[in-house]
């Protein structure tokens, strides 16, 4: 069984999450290709998709709403989930600064996905004006939410899915 990993990331952090999600996927025994969503010409090969992508703004990234688009007719006949990362900051405030894009979530939904989890994100100060400022604004042990367990875990879940026959 082949798995398609596809992601959109402004700043590296959902590819990284993405490799991740691919990897762990490996290690239980399935193919694995982890590939950037604007990159992905098809995906009539993969038994199986993973989506996911960084959200700014309220917005997934424009390839992964894309990809939603140009590949609705083959999600829907496949097995696929989907993943958003961002929240960053003090997770006591997540409820009032973090949202998901309701209409891509609710597209995907449509489509068929089996199942949507939102990863936290990171913010580096590497990035540019922008991030810089808000990592420089923020402790330190908010910048980096990203729960590679929790990630892994449901990569896990992914792949007992799909080699149960369920998917």
């Amino acid at each position: 069984m082949e798995v398609l990993v596809a992601y959109a990331s402004k700043h590296g952090s959902t590819a990284e999450i993405a490799a991740a999600v691919a990897a762990e996927i490996r290690e239980h025994g399935l193919g694995a290709d982890c590939v950037a969503a604007g990159e992905v010409a098809d995906v009539e090969r993969y038994d199986a998709v993973v989506l996911g992508s960084a959200v700014y703004l309220k917005r997934w990234q424009g390839d992964a709403r894309h990809f939603l688009r140009v590949h609705a007719k083959a999600l829907a006949g496949r097995p696929f989930w989907v993943f958003s990362s961002g929240p960053t900051g003090d997770p006591a405030e997540d409820d009032v600064a973090w949202q998901e894009p309701k209409r891509t979530i609710a597209r995907a939904e449509k489509l068929g996905a089996r199942d949507h989890v939102v990863f936290g994100g990171r913010v580096s100060p590497e990035g540019g004006r922008m991030q810089r400022t808000m990592a420089e604004g923020m402790p330190e042990e908010y910048r980096d939410r990203r729960d590679w367990d929790q990630i892994r875990a449901w990569a896990a879940g992914v792949a007992a899915e799909l080699r149960a026959g369920d998917g």
